[in-house]
């Protein structure tokens, strides 16, 4: 059984996913709309939130994650309620990492050896989504 990390966004998933799939180097993923779905007439779906990203996933660094925006009527909070960890014995590529994630991003803690690891950091990227940073020579 796997937990897997669902990120939901306010309109802008489409563009974070393929921020992401460019990132991490993946295949961007199918993306689902709102408007793929059949129409329920109980439920009458807005015309601006047809193109609204309903569903998608994608494997970065070896993790499902999932991708939603949310509809209209639905409150979205951003990225605080969430931090995605990215623990790596690669260090160059964590280096790359955090120079792509933090584009257009806010830096809390740049790169730096820490107590528990040589090369950390912790930033927000461009979306609102916190990520960390962790070197360790043997992920667990």
């Amino acid at each position: 059984m796997a937990i897997n990390v669902y990120l939901n966004f306010n309109g802008n998933c489409r563009q974070a996913v393929e921020f992401y799939a460019d990132v991490f180097d993946t295949e961007a993923p199918h993306i689902m709309t709102f408007g793929d779905m059949p129409p329920d007439n109980d439920y009458p779906l807005p015309e601006k939130a047809k193109e609204l990203v309903m569903h998608t996933q994608m494997l970065l660094q070896g993790t499902r994650i999932m991708f939603s925006d949310v509809l209209p009527h639905m409150k979205h909070t951003e990225g605080n309620n969430i931090s995605l960890a990215v623990v790596l014995n690669d260090e160059s590529e964590l280096r790359r990492l955090y120079g792509r994630l933090a584009e257009e991003g806010k830096v809390q803690m740049e790169l730096q050896e820490t107590s528990w690891s040589s090369c950390y950091a912790s930033l927000t990227d461009k979306f609102g989504i916190e990520w960390q940073l962790n070197y360790e020579e043997e992920p667990v």
